[in-house]
């Protein structure tokens, strides 16, 4: 009797998409059974990867548009997902304002703006969706979501109402919203925020102080960064009678999650339980033998809402074994074995450089996975 392989990994980052994961891994099941019936589930929990593998996931469509980039005088091409039925949009808000896009040396979260993103978003209701999956991942930007705002209308506004410049460093100056000329579309859409992040968006855990280094800021921007969110947030509460400083996520993308939660009413989700909701991952599990995970890196962080994660959970539920593969193993990996995980396996074939690594990556998955398989076959 054929058996059934579901392969649900995710991008190996630098390395290969979850596309190419989930080729290599069916090369090295066919290597030993030739004749199984395999089962491609692109994955992606929210951050790199996630309008992708929702389009090959849902038979979608890409959508090309030009959109300002971090530094707004910058323009990027880019993409976005459209669903089958066209009534659903996926954005990656990196593919816009992402860390990525943007060399180390001109990292500056004062200036840097989500005002691209809110072009993507007005771009997908320009086709007419009924409902857009922001992916919130990977941004190089500390602005509150002020820019993705002023993108779809909304004018924050000084003392002498002029318009506020890009950047979280010019939230300092924020006197007034002014909601009236904000995009009418907002209001027949459902927004949906895909990520994990549950910081707030001021204080110690706060979207500054968390993430901003790691996106050029140094410890006093750090300080100013904080103090002007915490500013933006009272001018929110003030104008629009809504509490976001503290509530969880809203510090997500250094505070675009509080941006969107305001200025979209998005609601927020785990990234990787959309993705599954929309790929149809549990109807493929439930008729699985063996289901096949992975991603470039797993340790006990793989636990908050990782892709290797989320489907373990669902395999678990359908008492089916699942085994991960990953380029490098870190701390507390055990913890996942809990969760429903059978086994976790590295790739690497020898000790090297990580050039070296990422570059044979595809190679060493498929040698993984069909040595897995062989071991499966003495059943």
């Amino acid at each position: 009797m054929k058996k059934t392989f579901v392969l649900a990994p995710d991008s190996f980052k630098e390395s290969m998409s979850a596309k190419r994961a989930c080729e290599a891994m069916e090369r090295g099941i066919r290597k030993v059974l030739p004749d199984a019936k395999v089962v491609q589930v692109t994955m992606a929990d929210g951050g790199e990867g996630t309008v992708d593998a929702l389009v090959d996931g849902s038979g979608g469509t890409s959508v090309e548009v030009t959109v300002s980039g971090p530094i707004p005088t910058e323009k990027v091409r880019t993409y976005f997902g459209l669903s089958a039925d066209k009534q659903t949009a996926v954005i990656e808000m990196a593919k816009a304002n992402g860390i990525e896009l943007l060399a180390e040396e001109k990292r500056n979260p004062l200036i840097t703006s989500t005002y691209g993103t809110g072009q993507m978003i007005k771009a997908a209701l320009d086709q007419g969706v009924k409902k857009i999956i922001i992916g919130i991942g990977g941004s190089v930007t500390n602005d509150g979501g002020a820019g993705m705002a002023q993108a779809l209308g909304v004018r924050l506004l000084d003392k002498e109402s002029n318009e506020l410049a890009a950047g979280g460093g010019a939230l300092s100056r924020l006197a007034k919203i002014d909601m009236t000329t904000i995009d009418a579309r907002l209001a027949d859409t459902e927004v949906v925020i895909a990520s994990d992040v549950t910081n707030p968006l001021t204080g110690p855990n706060g979207a500054s102080v968390i993430f901003g280094p790691q996106k050029g800021a140094t410890p006093e921007m750090v300080e100013e960064l904080d103090k002007n969110l915490a500013h933006y947030a009272e001018i929110i509460k003030k104008d629009l009678a809504i509490d976001i400083a503290k509530q969880a996520g809203a510090g997500a993308a250094g505070g675009l999650g509080a941006g969107l939660l305001v200025f979209a009413g998005a609601s927020m989700h785990s990234g990787v339980d959309l993705v599954i909701e929309l790929t149809h991952l549990e109807e493929e599990i439930a008729h699985a033998d063996y289901v096949f995970t992975g991603e470039g890196g797993m340790d006990f962080q793989t636990k908050f809402g990782k892709t290797p994660y989320g489907v373990a959970k669902l395999a678990k539920k359908y008492n089916k074994p699942v085994f991960a593969c990953a380029g490098y193993i870190g701390e507390q990996v055990e913890v996942l074995y809990d969760e429903g995980m059978t086994a976790i396996f590295g790739i690497l074939d020898k000790a090297g450089s990580l050039d070296a690594a990422l570059k044979s990556g595809e190679a060493n998955l498929e040698r993984t996975v069909e040595n897995i398989v062989r071991v499966l076959c003495i059943e």
